[in-house]
């Protein structure tokens, strides 16, 4: 029997098979018409429920800030919590900074000669070596010195010669004479030179060149045989008998430090030797690389024991501000944005406060608000009161958080009285679960259900 499909007299079992293209039209009806009912059931206020049980504020204890903490006397001991008064009084703040000896430069001195020649010996020839003002330093040949001394000579002839001539000349004799010396002086030929020339009564070839400072040769820019010119810095030479330390002081410290101020200063170099020294200045910049500015103290160098160039702790007697409040340095927690204290109160709760903070020293620090004299706060262990303050901050912000049950969970029941059936102490089968989305609106399941077998 063959099936015509224009035949429409076909047996009632036999059905036209389904093609996938209809199928894919049933599927995408139906999908349609889910969407529908998902989007006209759901209101404007269909997420309230959702933003209500995820309140994040509720996690930092609502304000954020830590809590007090009640802490027995048996606590506080094993912790290590002590107290402190907050107390009014002087702060002295002494600055302590890490300096360099260094030369004074205003016993420094450089020896340049004031004619040109030739170098024919030298006295001082080594660098570091010592000098004294007036010691030779070398010997020198130069035609202008030649020509000097024989002016000089031709004048004192001059001058003998007109011994017996009327005044004017003998007068512009003398003041020939004395130019010719003159000249020499000025070029830092020594009295003694000119006075043996004209003792001896011809020119000599060489003269002496003597030091004009006292000190210790820091360069020698000269050799034996070497020509100079006039103005080269053939000598350097440093005075010792005083030197500085030159330290460098913090941002902050600067409004403690001022000129005269005295400085105690101890050498690595000189163990136990404690040298005393004032401020003699205070430059006038600011490094913006180490955020400091750079202090002078003048020493005072018998013995020449301070060499330039050791190392130096410099401490300086800070202004000392009278009467502020303080309290000691490790009441004081900073966490960077804020300083907080703990102050006991009159029923021994510990309560976090903020303060703000002024000078300090090694020991104490300035409240200048936040506090007042007498109030106890705790010295010691502050850290750990502070993690305990925010230990309670965090549990009473998840107390809050849905979901988040802190209460203590119910006592299991008591056992079975003797004689019962095992079956009678079994404990009951928990309920079954709830599915956590069926509430949500917009979001019938009833529909996907899984339809019961008949």
């Amino acid at each position: 029997m063959t099936y015509d499909p224009k035949d429409l007299s076909h047996p009632a079992d036999e059905q036209p098979t389904v093609t996938p293209l209809r199928l894919a039209i049933y599927v995408v009806v139906l999908l349609a018409a889910a969407g529908g009912v998902y989007f006209a059931t759901r209101g404007p206020g269909a997420e309230a429920p959702m933003a209500a049980g995820h309140n994040h504020a509720a996690m930092t204890g609502g304000s954020g800030g830590a809590k007090p903490v009640m802490l027995s006397e048996a606590d506080q001991r094993r912790i290590g919590v002590t107290f402190a008064t907050a107390e009014l009084g002087q702060l002295t703040k002494e600055v302590r900074t890490v300096g360099q000896v260094t030369f004074d430069e205003t016993r420094l001195q450089t020896i340049s000669p004031k004619i040109d020649g030739w170098v024919e010996k030298l006295y001082v020839n080594a660098t570091g070596q010592a000098v004294a003002a007036g010691d030779p330093l070398l010997t020198i040949y130069s035609p202008m010195l030649v020509s000097a001394q024989e002016e000089l000579l031709l004048a004192k002839k001059l001058l003998s010669d007109v011994a017996n001539a009327d005044s004017n000349t003998r007068r512009n004799a003398e003041e020939l004479l004395a130019s010719a010396r003159r000249r020499l002086a000025y070029w830092d030929i020594p009295a003694s030179e000119l006075v043996h020339a004209e003792q001896m009564g011809h020119v000599a070839r060489t003269m002496t060149l003597r030091s004009s400072a006292g000190g210790y040769v820091l360069e020698k820019n000269v050799v034996a045989g070497q020509r100079i010119m006039a103005g080269d810095a053939l000598y350097k030479v440093a005075d010792l008998s005083a030197v500085w330390i030159e330290g460098e002081v913090f941002e902050q410290d600067i409004a403690s430090v001022r000129l005269g101020q005295m400085v105690h200063a101890d050498l690595d170099a000189l163990p136990g030797e404690h040298r005393m020294g004032r401020i003699s200045y205070i430059y006038p910049t600011l490094d913006p690389q180490t955020r400091t500015v750079r202090v002078r103290v003048a020493l005072a160098n018998p013995g020449l024991r301070l060499k330039p160039g050791m190392y130096a702790t410099i401490r300086i007697d800070g202004t000392a501000a009278a009467r502020v409040l303080t309290v000691p340095r490790s009441a004081v927690l900073s966490t960077g944005e804020r300083s907080i204290v703990f102050v006991k109160e009159v029923g021994g709760h510990l309560t976090p406060r903020e303060v703000v903070l002024g000078a300090s020293n090694d020991e104490r620090v300035q409240i200048l608000r936040g506090l007042t004299a007498g109030e106890s706060v705790v010295a010691s262990a502050t850290f750990l009161v502070d993690a305990e303050s925010n230990l309670g901050t965090a549990l009473g912000g998840m107390g809050n958080m849905p979901g988040m049950d802190m209460t203590t969970p119910p006592k299991p029941a008591s056992a079975a009285p003797a004689g019962a059936t095992p079956s009678a102490a079994k404990p009951a089968a928990p309920p079954p679960a709830k599915d956590p989305m069926a509430d949500m609106p917009g979001m019938d399941h009833s529909a996907h259900t899984t339809p019961k077998k008949p």
